[in-house]
């Protein structure tokens, strides 16, 4: 189903997002970022005059996670921001190294680059990276799993009760996971 008509109107601003997850060949896992904005108009900000197209956000960030979603490393850089000072913004990414991706990760993500601290449209990759970080690593959990099952040392899928389909109750885990199915 498509999103009814839009009332006439002019485009203003286009926020593209990119986000890509790679299985590294050391068994660690990179996501990366990047986050472009553009104007329709030319327009002046700061020291920086900005023809249309010209990126007036333009950030890459990237994070090694291992297999148990453990952040080893993080770094993220700023190739175009409003002001020369909006690059130092991105310095405090690497203060995520040693977290882990799961509840109450953008919590505890916030505490250490929120505010002044680090950058704001930095900050808004996390909940895409974490998104990314288990659809990366998907295949090669999925064959963990597989092989503790059959030795007998099997844990419920950490998808279970983490989002609408994947409700205990549903369907998806009554086809996918029957053994965790608790629907009637």
């Amino acid at each position: 189903m498509a999103l009814s008509p839009a009332a006439p109107r002019k485009k203003l601003h286009n926020r593209q997002i990119v986000v890509e997850g790679f299985e590294r060949e050391d068994g660690l896992f990179d996501i990366e970022a990047e986050l472009i904005d553009t104007k329709t108009y030319a327009f002046n900000i700061g020291h920086r005059e900005l023809a249309v197209g010209d990126s007036l956000h333009r950030m890459r960030a990237r994070l090694t996670v291992n297999f148990d979603f453990e952040i080893v490393a993080a770094e993220a850089v700023t190739l175009a921001g409003p002001f020369s000072i909006c690059a130092g913004g991105a310095e405090s990414f690497s203060k995520l190294v040693g977290l882990t991706i799961k509840a109450g990760f953008l919590k505890a993500a916030n505490e250490r680059l929120g505010g002044v601290m680090g950058c704001t449209h930095i900050r808004e990759f996390l909940q895409q990276m974490a998104t990314i970080a288990f659809q990366t690593t998907y295949p090669a959990r999925a064959r963990r799993e597989e092989a503790q099952s059959a030795t007998g040392d099997k844990k419920p899928p950490r998808l279970l009760n983490t989002c609408f389909a994947y409700d205990s109750t549903r369907a998806a885990v009554k086809e996918r996971f029957p053994e965790y199915y608790t629907g009637e």
